[in-house]
């Protein structure tokens, strides 16, 4: 068994690389292979809208034509037994890379039928993580209906998508050392030591969960 994640943050040490490894951890502690992508460290761009993936007996049929850095990256896909996303909120919204990288993985497989039907050829488990300085509520309010629509593409072309969300974040490591009176330190740092080490917990048994 081999699982997959996908790093969609700039950093590679920080939240959501931190819940990543964790799901990956759980995985391996059930004897899966694993590998993490960090996005930032490719060089690729989104859907071209060429239509390759959509021509009838074209050599490209349900696959991305384009030739780059997640060429390799699809392939592997194509062959895992279960993928882990992981992004970043910024601007309401999952990061550009992330975005980019779901147009190219996620068009290539939807069939234009009326239900949208999907070219992957198996069913395997998805996990979408989302890190945000937002709290619970922030996001039920707010960002929940905008992210809606990716767990339900990832659904139609994989065949399920499982949500973790890690709310009210760090972001500085040191508060004092930057311009943002909107947040309370001291809050941030009761929620570090509180509910982050539960979400680390819940990604490890995310990832035991993605084995079975």
């Amino acid at each position: 068994m081999h699982i997959l994640a996908i790093n969609g943050s700039p950093r590679k040490n920080n939240n959501t690389a931190i819940l990543l490894k964790k799901v990956l951890e759980g995985a391996a502690s059930k004897g899966a292979a694993t590998t993490m992508v960090n996005l930032y460290d490719l060089n690729y761009k989104g859907c071209i809208s060429c239509f390759a993936c959509k021509l009838i007996n074209g050599k490209s049929y349900g696959k991305c034509a384009l030739k780059d850095d997640l060429t390799p990256i699809m392939e592997t896909i194509a062959n895992a037994d279960a993928i882990v996303l992981g992004s970043p909120i910024y601007l309401h919204s999952i990061t550009s890379s992330m975005k980019a990288f779901l147009e190219r993985l996620i068009f290539q497989y939807l069939v234009y039928d009326q239900k949208h039907s999907t070219l992957f050829p198996k069913k395997i488990r998805v996990g979408l993580i989302y890190t945000m300085n937002a709290t619970h509520e922030q996001f039920a309010a707010s960002y929940e209906n905008e992210l809606k629509s990716i767990t339900l593409y990832l659904t139609k072309v994989f065949g399920s998508c499982e949500n973790l969300l890690s709310n009210d974040t760090y972001q500085f490591n040191d508060y004092s050392k930057y311009f943002a009176p909107i947040f309370d330190e001291r809050k941030k740092h009761a929620v570090r030591t509180k509910q982050f080490p539960q979400d680390c917990k819940n990604a490890f048994n995310m990832g035991v969960r993605f084995t079975t």
